[in-house]
């Protein structure tokens, strides 16, 4: 292991490590608290609870959220549920096994600390979340209800119908409220974090843009935690929000954090399909439908008869056929990649050919309509308003898309950088999913990171380390102003002929063309000929209307673009480094006769994490090598 990529992770047996680690961090006593100044960026799950747990705790927070309200953060979107390992239903689960799942999940490409972590801390965020008021689901006697999710075969997630991450994100904006309204916590709305300020190799600030005005701002701080999400925008079209972007990370990454595997993408086996050109993101339908919801395409190739016409000896469920142990509930690279299998065989249905059915009329006729709708309503409602059909009636048409991203910044089991006194939280970080993300353990991780593990590592941090204190009047912020202000006086002189849009779209193509749900070495390397070429022209024939100093979404998405534009060359180098196939990163190359994925564990059973280097220098990739102690290698299977 690089010595600059020390993860910190403490000895002894993985089930005490947590508190053993906590009991030897060092503390910051309650009067000592309200010197230190916090920067939070981002309002999510990780982000809001975060700046409450700490706002709580005494120290003065700055909270910065790209929309005009916390509310607005894309963890509002998830749908399907929360896991943890409380075993209501008293079918077999445990921490132990939480942390088995999410570990296999990730096909072994996750640090087993974390994830173990991350599995104890689980109860207690449901706790927590209750004692907010968050309106989980119920049993008729009042108990929490569970429900299963793909990757595993018991039922631990809790869910608030298809709305749990707006439900989770109003208790977390409901505490960090609280701590603005007590004035431990400054919120600032509507900027964008544009650059991290570093001096003296630690994070001491960061720069922003005020979107209400188009100002330039710098904040300064004693530590800055990142909790900004994920990087699928980088394919144009998926399930993120479009102001959901790479921008904060990458800038970060530029300054000296490492970014770790960012070839690690998900694609979600349940999307509404691509319907045209002009269609600027896709709607995700939760997970949570495959409890109830079969999948299944035609058994001869071409057939375009209605749904209802194709009777069952003629219908292919191929995940039931496939993974007989999980059927439906197989994890979702698996899913994805069995839907692509029955495309690329001419099977899928619908006017493209693009998608798949997910068919409720087995368990409307076992259930009775009241009860899918009790269970699902609002998701059937959604689709109906983007497809105009009843999913009551006709199948849904699904087709895998991106959703999640499992790379991100390196960080150490505190979940610091490799930048002192930066640290990063939730979707931004890499730390707990490996090649692929198991339903419903999104959440799990912002809200443990923010509420359970943040508080203890930012304080040791804090009580380590003699903290000069810096004005944003030090050159060190004159200096990242510059570089932002350079960069924007750049794009807006440039006068071209091209739409910021069009570009993203080119490089989104190129992007999923050769490095979606499927890589191969040949495709990687068209990419990595033509995402500089793209980018290439990006820089000298761009066009942005308006002007620089004032309100200007274009000149907001230019900024964005090309920092996808830099991050997408990443993802493709290192997935055409990895010789392998896992998880979501699918090499054809590397794969088994019966087509599932084929590790290498003896040349990449590590961390990859990316060193930039500046200019057009090709970037260092570092190792962090795992070790796998509690849970032994094996070939993951779902049959």
């Amino acid at each position: 292991m690089s010595a600059k990529l020390d993860a910190k992770i403490p000895s002894g047996p993985v089930e005490d490590k947590w508190d053993e680690h906590k009991f030897h961090s060092k503390l910051v006593n309650p009067a000592n608290r309200r010197k230190h100044t916090v920067i939070v960026v981002g309002t999510g799950l990780a982000g809001a609870s975060a700046a409450a747990s700490l706002g709580e705790m005494g120290y003065h927070v700055k909270s910065f959220c790209v929309h005009e309200s916390p509310r607005r953060a894309h963890s509002v979107a998830a749908q399907g549920g929360i896991n943890a390992a409380k075993n209501y239903k008293n079918d077999g689960d445990s921490v132990y096994r939480l942390f088995y799942d999410t570990v296999k999940g990730g096909d072994f490409r996750s640090r087993e600390a974390n994830v173990y972590r991350l599995a104890q801390v689980s109860t207690s965020i449901i706790d927590h979340c209750v004692a907010q008021g968050v309106p989980f689901a119920r049993e008729y006697g009042g108990l929490l209800s569970n429900r299963s999710f793909g990757g595993a075969q018991v039922s631990r997630t809790f869910y608030a119908r298809g709305q749990t991450g707006q439900q989770l994100l109003l208790g977390a904006y409901s505490a960090l409220m609280r701590q603005v309204d007590t004035k431990q916590v400054e919120l600032y709305p509507r900027r964008e974090m544009l650059d991290l300020v570093v001096i003296n190799g630690s994070a001491k600030g960061i720069v922003v843009r005020n979107l209400n005005t188009g100002e330039i701002e710098s904040h300064e701080a004693d530590a800055v935690l990142m909790a900004t999400g994920g990087y699928s925008n980088v394919f144009f079209l998926s399930t993120n929000a479009m102001a959901c972007a790479v921008t904060a990370a990458w800038r970060a990454h530029k300054r000296g954090a490492y970014f770790a595997n960012p070839c690690f993408t998900q694609i979600h086996p349940t999307c509404i399909p691509v319907h045209g050109e002009m269609q600027s993101k896709l709607t995700l339908m939760s997970e949570s439908l495959r409890n109830d919801g079969r999948v299944w395409v035609p058994k001869a190739a071409g057939d375009k008869r209605p749904p209802q016409q194709i009777p069952d000896a003629e219908r292919d469920y191929y995940l039931e056929r496939v993974y007989p142990s999980f059927g439906n509930l197989a994890p979702r690279d698996v899913a994805s990649r069995q839907a692509k299998f029955r495309v690329d065989e001419g099977r899928g249905v619908g006017p493209t050919g693009m998608a798949v059915y997910l068919d409720f009329r087995e368990s409307i006729q076992r259930l009775g309509v009241h009860k899918v709708k009790e269970r699902y309503g609002n998701l059937f409602q959604m689709y109906d308003k983007i497809t105009g059909e009843n999913p009551y009636e006709t199948p849904m048409r699904m087709y895998p898309a991106p959703h999640y991203t499992m790379g991100g910044l390196w960080v150490d089991y505190d979940l610091q950088s490799t930048i002192p006194g930066l640290f990063v939280m939730g979707e931004a970080n890499f730390s707990d999913h490996g090649a692929n993300r198991l339903g419903a353990s999104a959440l799990m991780q912002g809200l443990a990171d923010g509420y359970f593990v943040i508080p203890y590592t930012l304080g040791n941090y804090l009580a380590s380390n003699k903290l000069e204190k810096y004005a944003t009047t030090h050159d060190a912020f004159k200096e990242a102003e510059n570089n932002v202000r350079m960069q924007t006086s750049k794009m807006m002189s440039i006068r071209g002929a091209r739409s910021v849009d069009s570009f993203h779209k080119e490089l989104g193509h190129t992007m999923w063309e050769y490095c979606g749900m499927s890589r191969n070495a040949t495709g990687l390397k068209k990419a990595l000929e033509k995402i500089p070429k793209i980018r290439e022209e990006f820089w000298s024939n761009l066009r942005i209307p308006g002007e620089a100093g004032q309100v200007n979404p274009e000149l907001e998405k230019a900024g964005r673009v090309a920092d996808f534009l830099e991050q997408g060359e990443l993802m493709c180098w290192d997935a055409l480094e990895r010789e392998e196939s896992c998880g979501g990163h699918f090499r054809e190359e590397f794969q088994t006769p019966d087509n599932e994925a084929k590790r290498d564990d003896e040349k990449f059973c590590h961390v990859a994490a990316w060193e930039w280097l500046g200019g057009n220098k090709k970037e260092v990739r570092h190792k962090e090598e795992l070790t796998f102690e509690n849970v032994h290698l094996a070939t993951r299977s779902y049959k």
